[in-house]
């Protein structure tokens, strides 16, 4: 008597445990693609840049090294350069935020 109503119950229970597996796959194939690429800093800029802005620009931490910051100047500079048809204010500003987190101040390096 016991025999017939465990095997009910293996498979009721194999069913539902299968219902739960096909609508967790369905829930799983429906949610929204996460982007592959890295994001970069998206908004306008500040007057005067700050050390947060120019790290959210170069996309590196506000106290990180120099060797860091100048890999990810170079970059953030392939993907925007002029001569590779990107903006001129935007490599100005690349340029500045590398300037603020490496602590040179503003038209100390050129005579010109």
């Amino acid at each position: 008597m016991a025999t017939p109503f465990l095997a009910g119950l293996a498979v009721a229970a194999a069913a539902l445990a299968g219902r739960y597996g096909i609508h967790a796959w369905q829930a799983f194939k429906a949610r929204p693609p996460t982007p592959r690429i890295r994001k970069f800093y998206e908004g306008g800029f500040q007057p005067t840049m700050t050390r947060r802005e120019a790290a959210l620009i170069l996309g590196v931490r506000e106290n990180a090294t120099p060797d860091k910051v100048k890999e990810a100047h170079r970059k953030v500079m392939v993907a925007n350069h002029p001569d590779a048809g990107g903006s001129h204010y935007l490599a100005s500003k690349i340029n500045e935020a590398k300037d603020v987190m490496l602590g040179k101040k503003k038209g100390s390096g050129s005579a010109f």
